[in-house]
């Protein structure tokens, strides 16, 4: 059957600490895939966005420190990176720490930092086997130096990889990127550059982090829950929704293959008939 969808997503809605998605206790765990109808593998424009849910709430259910769900949460993200690659899905995002997740206790939120640069240290040599590209969208100036140093440096050395593009939100918040978007956009029209006729969906669009980024197909939230978490509310307009009853350091290989599974069963109408 023919391919139709672009990205999947999969949101776990409580996963933002080590970089829930493998940073997320914040962790939400959302996972976005692009395109998977082809015979269970995905096509080469298929794009997978997840958000992880807090690595916190698998610890509070197993009577474990904070820390231990969020690590576990970590883990969770490299066998999806695994799972993605081996179905050929060429962008996946993951929102690992939102912009709301600042306001936890310092320490939390320097446990989470470490929690990050640590994934990223890992990580780095195995991207680059893997040919996987790193980007992030957020407030990137707002994470530490020592963090976004490391950031920086894994982003530019795997700059360019080609196999699948693996992207981190980091002090992410999806109102806040509409908002700095709309800001960017009124100034233009102040300083005469554009007119308020000019402004369409593409224009406000190619103002926001995700601008050279397909939209999501598929959003998974994992946990169970039933809420999106400020997280992609432009780019998921026409995403698809699996809700899996599944805390996000639980995840598995079989649990995104399944979601796959029922996506490719949805007939997507984009309005018409």
């Amino acid at each position: 059957k023919e391919t139709a969808a672009r990205d999947f997503i999969i949101q776990d809605g409580a996963m933002n600490d080590l970089i829930r998605p493998t940073l997320y206790d914040a962790y939400h765990e959302i996972i976005a895939v692009d395109d998977a109808r082809n015979g269970g593998e995905l096509s080469e424009t298929d794009v997978v966005g997840p958000v992880c849910e807090s690595g916190d709430y698998l610890a509070k259910q197993r009577r474990l420190p904070r820390v231990a769900g969020h690590k576990q949460g970590v883990d969770a993200l490299r066998r999806t990176v695994r799972a993605c690659l081996e179905r050929h899905v060429p962008v996946l995002t993951v929102f690992a720490f939102s912009s709301e997740n600042w306001s936890r206790p310092e320490a939390e939120v320097t446990s989470l930092m470490n929690l990050l640069e640590q994934f990223l240290k890992s990580k780095s040599d195995d991207l680059m086997k893997q040919n996987v590209r790193l980007q992030a969208i957020g407030q990137i100036d707002r994470l530490p130096a020592p963090t976004r140093k490391v950031l920086d440096d894994v982003m530019q050395k795997t700059a360019n990889n080609n196999s699948m593009t693996l992207v981190l939100a980091l002090s992410y918040g999806s109102r806040e990127e509409i908002t700095a978007a709309t800001r960017k956009i009124a100034q233009s029209v102040l300083d005469g550059h554009i007119k308020p006729e000019d402004i369409t969906v593409d224009l406000v669009a190619s103002h926001l982090d995700t601008a050279n980024m397909p939209d999501p197909d598929l959003l998974i939230r994992t946990s169970g829950e039933m809420r999106i978490s400020n997280f992609l509310l432009w780019q998921i307009s026409y995403a698809e929704m699996v809700i899996v009853d599944k805390c996000w350091p639980d995840f598995r290989q079989g649990d995104l293959f399944a979601a796959v599974a029922e996506y490719q069963k949805r007939h997507r109408r984009f309005g018409s008939v």
